[in-house]
């Protein structure tokens, strides 16, 4: 069996918490099916009856709402080893859709084996537990984020939570990495119109802080992006120093 995602998903549970070789081998007899869903496809949606767990493989995914008039709002982006729908374990119905921004590989693992896995293994269950929090975490840093920033600013701190997150999986080596959203998904998760986010990412740019050719997103200036951001990067809760990434935390007034 293709051990690929059993893989990532230690290597994200590790950041976030302390699991030993026992507790690792048990992750590592999950049985996981995996699947490949094209970009704009939705891999769980709202009102959707769920009874199974995914693993971003590899990919970008994001997690969104519509309005009865037909707006979407982005909630959440999840990067390789992420469990996006982790809370479908206690809810097994969808009130939110999970949907590929890219073609992304997704592993599937059963409801039934992941709560035997937890009774099984405490420190794993401890693991999963503490990743829901550190997606509420996430979940009350965009509140603000939505409610009191700037639009230059949430574009500043969202760049810099994909650089985080992405660096500490391995995929932002020297502040370069694939960022493979439009200027649409990118307004649907800052609460922007697509003009705006298309001047403020250009005054980025201008201003020497990122630079972005297609999906390739490079930061030039990560101190400048964080203090811009009011980036500070302990809420997203990592056991382990992420370096380079670590250097900012700027203080909130």
């Amino acid at each position: 069996m293709d051990k690929t995602a059993h893989k990532i998903l230690l290597k994200r549970l590790n950041l976030v918490a302390d699991i030993d070789a026992e507790d690792e081998a048990a992750v590592l007899e999950l049985p996981v099916t995996v699947r490949e869903f094209d970009a704009g496809i939705d891999i769980v949606s709202e009102g959707q009856y769920v009874n199974q767990c995914c693993i971003l493989i590899d990919g970008f995914t994001y997690r969104y709402r519509h309005t009865l008039d037909g707006k979407r709002q982005i909630i959440a982006f999840h990067v390789s080893g992420d469990i996006p729908d982790l809370h479908s374990l206690h809810m097994n119905y969808m009130d939110h859709s999970f949907a590929a921004t890219t073609r992304s590989r997704i592993g599937f693992v059963s409801h039934e084996a992941v709560w035997d896995l937890c009774i099984r293994r405490p420190k794993v269950a401890a693991a999963l537990w503490r990743e829901t929090l550190i997606d509420g975490a996430i979940f009350r840093e965009w509140i603000v984020g939505l409610g009191r920033l700037s639009g230059h600013s949430r574009t500043a701190h969202l760049l810099c939570e994909i650089a985080m997150r992405m660096r500490a999986v391995g995929l932002a080596p020297e502040y370069v990495y694939r960022l493979p959203l439009t200027q649409h998904e990118l307004a649907d998760a800052l609460g922007l119109t697509v003009v705006t986010v298309n001047r403020v990412l250009k005054d980025l740019r201008l201003n020497g802080v990122v630079d972005r050719e297609r999906s390739r997103m490079t930061i030039r200036d990560w101190k400048e992006l964080a203090r811009l951001g009011e980036f500070d990067p302990r809420y997203l809760h990592f056991r382990v120093p992420i370096t380079m990434m670590d250097e900012v935390s700027p203080e909130r007034g």
